[in-house]
């Protein structure tokens, strides 16, 4: 027979057995470490309840209706105009010395009566158009005698009959 070039199987000296438990140690040890560190986390903190909890208020404009949005972009409007007539009212007065405070009310509160002034008679004229109008007949001579029943009509059937309720009198 012949032979082969294999190694021969050789026994652990202690050096290398002392290499072998300190490898084996490490790995060990290195999976302990591995196994302390969490791997995850539970917030234990209570929950807010639902529906209670108050509204938080939100940046820009609050959500309205189309006509209130309107609304809210001409009185916007409206303001930022009066600035520059305000000042040039104010430069005037300042200029001409006339800066008394009954001056002032009574340039601040003319142009409010003359809007309230209208405002009514407005009011006013709509409400005289909308109240029914009234019926005044004048009879003279005779009596006068005047009918106020109502005749309900109602047709049916394929060959139409129809039917005249006189009944219902005022």
């Amino acid at each position: 027979m012949y032979e082969t070039s294999k190694p021969r199987p050789t026994t652990p000296t202690a050096d290398t057995t002392a290499q072998a438990e300190a490898l084996i140690q490490a790995v060990e040890q290195a999976v302990e470490d591995a196994c302390r560190v969490p791997t995850s986390y539970r917030d234990d903190t209570p929950l807010p309840a639902v529906g209670a909890a108050p509204p938080v208020a939100q940046p820009g404009r609050p959500p309205m209706s189309q006509r209130a949005t309107d609304a809210s972009a001409l009185m916007l409007a409206a303001g930022a105009a009066s600035v520059p007539i305000g000042g040039s009212v104010s430069l005037v007065l300042w200029t001409l010395g006339q800066v008394d405070p009954l001056v002032l009310a009574v340039g601040a509160t003319a142009p409010v009566a003359l809007l309230v002034a209208l405002a009514r008679v407005i009011g006013r004229a709509k409400a005289a158009a909308a109240a029914p109008t009234t019926h005044h007949h004048h009879y003279a001579g005779a009596d006068v005698h005047q009918d106020h029943s109502q005749v309900i009509t109602t047709t049916r059937g394929v060959i139409a009959r129809t039917t005249n309720d006189g009944r219902n009198q005022l």
